[in-house]
């Protein structure tokens, strides 16, 4: 069908499209894999090209297979055509497919409302500032290539993005209203079919060599935590997370059954905190050991972990308290101590007998975790990021042969030999320590921070911490693991950090970061009750929060009208008494074309109403005179002229 040259797209306006197409998909290839990225850069390297050379666009049957393939590639990169990533990947696809039929004003216009759709995508995998910055860039960006669509070609470059970024900024303030009163739903932003859990994970529920070190080398945070007082030292901040009794030969991992509720005494006064934790699918909440009273959604277990009803799949702040020392569990049920002694029939002779030895010259379990804790302290044992590969005979080959591991090699190790011995031990995983950011006061505790430690249970006093790591390397526990790691290690270069300016402008940005999540991200369904609690709505439903938005909403419009009026340029005195004249021109039968000039339109009236020329051409001289003279005194025989004007 021919295109109609109204709703032609001329040439002009293609650079526009392509600019604001690409702004709205290029964050996309941050998450996409790499085959769908070059296939899309290609679409665009193609339509490029043909805008540039002027060519023919391909015809319909070659788009339609073009579809096809696309959506095969994606069935077969996700399994699914439906859910958060395989349907980004479908309109980032079908994004750069449109702009190779960009025909008509039509097809455009689909460009860019596809475009102010695909700004919404970006929001299911990061909401932080700078996601924030682009895709209000981008969105200035788009409504300025609407602009440019529909009556902004005489406009330069320059005016038409002037033009979009005051249209963007005069709905900030809807924006604003609409943030702080349309009702807020609980839940994740991505939480979509089959990957409503997608968000990212940290600590896992087992243990093996390597899993911690591996996790060691992330900087991202974990979780900030902010104390109602000073917080304590580094070495008493144990954040604690699942506990693995099962043990394989390889692998710990948690103990499954129902166990009596756990029994603390404290033995030092409670502290207060809030921790603000990041998505992790989990469902612990790394409380600091150990934790106090927990609110109705949460749940202690008999190993002191405290976990929540659903994972974390979102960011989440909770007020906890937690006791630095304390007695856990002093009178131990037996299930619980059998659970906890046993260890695979066979494997690791050598550890076995080893422990057996020491049992036999001193069965005190007490002494006997100290005697394994002086073994990793005296002997030749190194704390590494990159140990070396354990055989059949893991705890033999690591306690006899390399002596090269992180902490839950040793951790792994220690609990082993007390087992061994016939003392009832387990491992515990979580983090350890965090650095106070000196701008905002909150502890940040990354994922480099993860840690893995040891409990043993000693008659009369219960479950007692031993942290073998801090026999072989007390740095590690009292100044982090950038402390305790040799030159060379695989640590991130944010956690090797040295630079005093650089570590300043680190703990700047994090905390302008933590105010972006503490104030705007966190701002969920009870934050916001309270504030319209405290703006005189405390029982506020969705009714009145519908008619607040009507009414804000509306006196914002009659607002931006009023200005808009305001600062629309009004005509001078000469030209608002030349419309007065061709008003009455108008009644005479005598209309003026948009095209005719005062002169013009006088030799018309001359030749088809007469009558009217003398007084008409009066007018016409009295104006032009007042018009581009400036003269006071003319617009008064101007005024005179149009009096005299039937």
């Amino acid at each position: 069908m021919m295109t109609r040259p109204a709703e032609a797209l001329d040439r002009g306006a293609a650079p526009w499209l392509f600019a604001a197409a690409l702004a709205t998909t290029l964050p996309h290839a941050e998450h996409q894999p790499f085959w769908l990225s070059a296939l899309t850069a290609g679409l665009f390297t193609w339509g490029g090209w043909l805008w540039w050379r002027n060519e023919r666009l391909p015809g319909r049957w070659v788009l339609g297979l073009a579809v096809a393939a696309a959506c095969g590639g994606v069935l077969f990169e996700f399994r699914t055509l439906f859910g958060r990533d395989a349907g980004v990947a479908m309109l980032v696809v079908f994004m750069a497919l449109k702009l190779l039929e960009l025909r008509s004003r039509r097809d455009a216009t689909v460009v860019v409302t596809l475009g102010y759709f695909l700004l919404l995508t970006h929001y299911f995998y990061s909401q932080s500032i700078p996601t924030g910055i682009w895709l209000l860039t981008a969105m200035t960006l788009l409504t300025a290539t609407l602009i440019r669509l529909h009556g902004g070609r005489s406009c330069s470059t320059g005016a038409t993005l002037r033009y979009a970024g005051l249209l963007t900024l005069q709905a900030i303030p809807f924006m604003l209203v609409l943030y702080l009163l349309f009702p807020r739903v609980a839940g994740p932003l991505w939480g979509l079919p089959q990957d409503a859990h997608s968000g990212r994970t940290g600590l896992s529920d087992q243990m093996s060599p390597g899993t911690i070190a591996n996790l060691a080398q992330s900087s991202e945070i974990a979780f900030r935590v902010r104390f109602a007082e000073p917080p304590p030292p580094r070495d008493r901040l144990y954040w604690r997370g699942p506990v693995l009794e099962s043990f394989d030969g390889l692998t710990w991992k948690p103990q499954i059954g129902r166990s009596r509720p756990p029994q603390i005494e404290p033995q030092s006064p409670p502290i207060a905190y809030e921790t603000t934790l990041e998505p992790q699918q989990q469902r612990w909440l790394l409380a600091l050991d150990a934790p106090g009273a927990l609110g109705p959604e949460f749940a202690l277990s008999s190993t002191l972990t405290a976990t929540s009803r659903e994972p974390l799949s979102q960011r989440q702040r909770f007020a906890l308290t937690a006791t630095l020392y304390y007695r856990f569990n002093a009178d131990e049920e037996a299930i619980a101590l059998r659970r906890n002694l046993t260890l695979p029939p066979a494997g690791n002779p050598r550890a076995r007998a080893l422990a057996e030895s020491w049992k036999a010259a001193d069965p005190d379990p007490a002494r006997l975790a100290r005697k394994a804790m002086t073994l990793f302290s005296d002997e030749n044992f190194f704390y590494t990021l990159q140990p070396p590969l354990l055989g059949e005979q893991p705890v033999d080959d690591f306690l006899f042969v390399t002596r090269r591991g992180f902490c839950e090699h040793y951790a792994s190790t220690f609990v082993f030999l007390m087992r061994a011995a016939g003392v009832p031990a387990r491992v515990v995983t979580g983090y350890q320590g965090g650095e106070a950011n000196p701008v905002d006061g909150f502890v940040v505790v990354r994922q480099s921070d993860a840690h893995a430690w040891a409990e043993v249970w000693l008659a009369g006093r219960g479950w007692t911490r031993v942290d073998p790591t801090a026999a072989v390397s007390p740095a590690r526990v009292e100044g982090g693991i950038a402390a305790a790691m040799p030159a060379g290690e695989p640590l991130p270069a944010l956690i090797q950090l040295r630079s005093n300016w650089l570590r300043t402008l680190v703990f700047r940005w994090e905390a302008v970061n933590n105010a972006w999540n503490q104030y705007i991200l966190a701002y969920n369904p009870q934050r916001q009750r309270e504030l319209l609690a405290r703006l005189g709505m405390p029982d506020a439903d969705w009714h009145k929060l519908a008619a607040a938005l009507a009414i804000i909403c509306g006196i914002l419009l009659l607002a931006t009208t009023a200005w808009a009026l305001h600062q629309r340029p009004g005509l001078d005195p000469a030209a608002r008494l030349w419309q007065k004249a061709l008003r009455r021109l108008a009644r005479s039968k005598v209309n003026c074309a948009p095209w005719e000039t005062p002169l013009i339109l006088l030799q018309r009236v001359e030749s088809e109403q007469p009558a009217l020329a003398p007084a008409f051409r009066e007018v016409v001289y009295a104006y032009l005179r007042a018009r581009y003279s400036g003269i006071p005194d003319d617009l008064t025989t101007l005024r005179g002229a149009l009096a005299r004007l039937p």
